[in-house]
């Protein structure tokens, strides 16, 4: 997978903050992942606030012209996760966080400053 994922999964980690997404965390997971490079973990305020992420997120990646390759079905009101293949989105309730820890999965995953990330174009295609 390719490098043009670590910009949209950082677009995506701005775009979830801006929607007052708490503990936003990005982790480059590839050399401990056999199916995504990027790990995307942001936590909701509530049942309406989860359903407002996942809305900004499916926004955000159209730009790119991502669909996601799954969806986990039927729908959570605590936990969303959406495959995009390079990057792999958590949308959690604090309480479904806790309990789960997914940070604590990957222990030597690099993390990502994605607010620091340069923001890629929206416009242009992800190569895989």
């Amino acid at each position: 997978m390719g490098q043009g994922f670590k910009f949209v999964a950082a677009a995506v980690a701005r775009a979830l903050a801006e929607k007052k997404a708490e503990d936003v965390l990005l982790l480059h997971v590839a050399r401990m992942s056999p199916i995504t490079d990027y790990l995307l973990v942001a936590t909701a305020t509530s049942h309406p606030h989860l359903d407002g992420l996942e809305a900004e997120l499916d926004k955000t990646v159209r730009e790119y012209h991502l669909a996601p390759l799954r969806r986990a079905r039927p729908r959570s009101n605590t936990w969303r996760v959406v495959d995009y293949g390079g990057v792999l989105v958590h949308l959690m309730t604090a309480e479904t966080r806790a309990l789960y820890a997914l940070e604590k999965i990957y222990p030597d995953a690099r993390r990502v400053d994605w607010e620091r990330q340069a923001p890629a174009k929206p416009r242009t295609k992800v190569r895989a």
